[in-house]
């Protein structure tokens, strides 16, 4: 699977001799590739291969015709995104870039990504390229546009306003550092604001987006292993993003996911009946075990690697090898991109 990967159909030779060949893998990593790695840009040695390239790209004899690449969010301000754009420009490519997020195609899973389709000139796009990123596929962004403006009359015509006696102060011992709420808002219950708990209701309320439901493998025995531990329910409840099976959202999915807890990936309420509030509303009055009872009603476990690759899009036929550990397969599909967005973006580059 790609992995913050770069497609080029370049060849393996090297120098001024090398000639266009058949599709190459190259990795690398760019600013905002990790949350808690180095982003040093061009100065990181990590992206020497990659520098390489667009060194080599010049004095290529017969150029690729199509070039692919995607990164992480944040790849669109770097110094080697620049440094990419002038090398194209050089060789004589048009190219489109983009930012897009599954949800784009109606998929419940929220994982944004930069883009980047280049081709020769002598090669037309199928639609009018901008100097601008997009943050649709060009067949969206008219629709797009007015969803937009439609949903910023919305949030100016109605505003959320919880019950005040869901107010609850914000816990000054939370492992959450992300840094992401002012302290002028108020957290309503399992540290979200009203303005984090409308996003997700708009969210949910997208009828253009499928139901998780839609992704998810039958209940069966082997669904146990996948329930979080007490340990981890006591510590970090508060800080994780659940979600039902009727909810049509969800977070990323990073290959910490089903090893680490807080910001790998959303987790499934199983007991849809439970109400979430209720569960959260003055649980930290309780004791340990009383806290732990009241949290298991929800009776919340992680996605499986199944349904992430059902998210992803990967079709029924794709599976891992028995070898493959649990953990393994979450690392890898944490690595991976979504094969619908892919495929789309293929389609507009070769069409």
């Amino acid at each position: 699977m790609l992995s913050k990967s770069q497609v080029l159909r370049v060849g393996r030779e090297d120098g001024a001799g090398a000639r266009a060949g058949a599709v190459q893998r190259h990795r690398w990593d760019a600013p905002g590739a990790d949350r808690i790695g180095l982003q040093g840009d061009v100065s990181d040695p990590r992206t020497n291969s990659f520098l390489y390239i667009l060194d080599i790209l010049p004095r290529l004899q017969r150029l690729p015709k199509y070039i692919l690449l995607e990164n992480v969010k944040g790849f669109e301000t770097s110094s080697a995104r620049n440094k990419l754009v002038e090398t194209l420009k050089k060789c004589g490519f048009k190219y489109q870039e983009f930012l897009l997020s599954p949800t784009c195609l109606g998929i419940p899973n929220s994982r944004l990504r930069y883009f980047l389709i280049a081709k020769l000139q002598s090669e037309l796009f199928s639609f009018q390229a901008s100097g601008q990123i997009l943050e649709n596929f060009p067949d969206q962004e008219a629709k797009a546009s007015v969803k937009h403006r439609v949903a910023e009359g919305l949030e100016k015509e109605s505003s959320f306003t919880p019950p005040k006696e869901e107010h609850i102060e914000p816990n000054s011992d939370s492992d959450d550092s992300s840094g992401q709420c002012s302290q002028k808002e108020e957290f309503i219950f399992k540290l979200e604001t009203a303005k984090e708990m409308e996003k997700k209701q708009n969210q949910d309320s997208d009828l253009s987006i499928q139901m998780l439901k839609d992704f998810l493998e039958k209940d069966g025995e082997e669904m146990s292993q996948f329930f979080l531990p007490p340990k981890a329910l006591l510590r970090y409840a508060f800080l994780l993003d659940i979600v039902t099976p009727s909810c049509r959202r969800s977070t990323c999915f990073t290959k910490g996911y089903g090893h680490y807890v807080e910001g790998t990936g959303s987790v499934l309420q199983t007991a849809e009946d439970v109400q979430l509030e209720s569960v959260f509303k003055s649980v930290e009055m309780l004791s340990e075990e009383e806290k732990l009872m009241k949290l298991s009603t929800l009776k919340l476990r992680y996605f499986t690697p199944r349904e992430i690759a059902n998210l992803h899009g990967f079709p029924p036929e794709f599976g891992f090898p028995d070898k493959i550990t649990v953990k393994q397969r979450y690392r890898l599909l944490g690595n991976s991109l979504n094969v619908h967005v892919v495929a789309k973006l293929i389609s507009l580059l070769t069409g």
